[in-house]
């Protein structure tokens, strides 16, 4: 029988015997030194990251606001879609301008002055005003209105003004001859008819009460059978009118 054991064979019976507890007891401690050497490691890396001072600035950065929402103006023309994309932005608003100076107000128009009849020649009425009764015409030999009053006057008698105000025409009637118009405003014109032939005044020309325009003829065709006269008749917006009742008290 051979006693001769191997090695291996001697290894193992170690091992199986005290030598297993000497193994466990040398890995223990080799895996406790592994883990006490990987902790102080770890500490010293730590160590050496917290002891580095903190370089660099520190920055606060903050969300950028939210951009104010425009409402777009729509306008009753416009359909949704265009207006949309349309944004109207308010003008600028403009700076007050200075105030007016206050205008004087406009004087009221002056009332124009009332107008002071004088009768043209001194004399008796010979033939009355009659536009709605008919009168007997001696020189015509007929009934026939008449528009004015006769006043009886010498031939060549000056004749004046009876108011204020401008010659408007002067002309010849085959009926009433030598005739001078005065416009005294007011819609009121004097007819003074049965002149001499040549006045002494002239169209345009102003002239006021108790003016001299001219004299007593007799180149009236149609008064000729009465007495020396002036026919002076009144209008009032062109129609006749009766002139004894602006003429005063002879």
């Amino acid at each position: 029988m051979n006693n001769k054991r191997t090695w291996i064979e001697k290894l193992g019976d170690f091992i199986s015997g005290k030598g297993f507890y000497l193994v466990v007891l040398i890995c223990v401690a080799a895996i406790a030194l592994s883990g006490y050497y990987l902790i102080q490691g770890v500490r010293g890396g730590l160590g050496e990251v917290l002891d580095q001072p903190v370089s660099g600035s520190a920055a606060i950065v903050e969300p950028p606001s939210a951009a104010p929402t425009v409402r777009p103006t729509v306008r009753p023309s416009e359909s949704p879609a265009a207006a949309s994309a349309q944004v109207t932005q308010a003008p600028p608003s403009a700076a007050p301008s200075p105030s007016a100076a206050p205008q004087p107000s406009e004087a009221p128009a002056a009332a124009p002055a009332p107008l002071v009849f004088t009768w043209p020649v001194k004399g008796t009425v010979i033939a009355g005003f009659s536009v709605e009764a008919l009168a007997y015409s001696e020189t015509m030999g007929d009934w026939r209105t008449h528009n004015g009053l006769d006043i009886a006057a010498s031939l060549g008698a000056q004749v004046l003004t009876a108011a204020n105000g401008t010659v408007s025409a002067i002309y010849e009637d085959d009926l009433m001859g030598t005739v001078v118009e005065i416009d005294h405003g007011q819609g009121l014109v004097s007819q003074y008819a049965n002149l001499a032939a040549t006045p002494t005044v002239a169209v345009g020309d102003e002239v006021t009460t108790g003016a001299v325009i001219g004299a007593v003829g007799q180149t009236a065709a149609s008064e000729s059978g009465r007495a020396s006269h002036l026919h002076y008749a009144l209008l009032k917006e062109g129609y006749p009118v009766d002139p004894a009742d602006y003429l005063p008290e002879q």
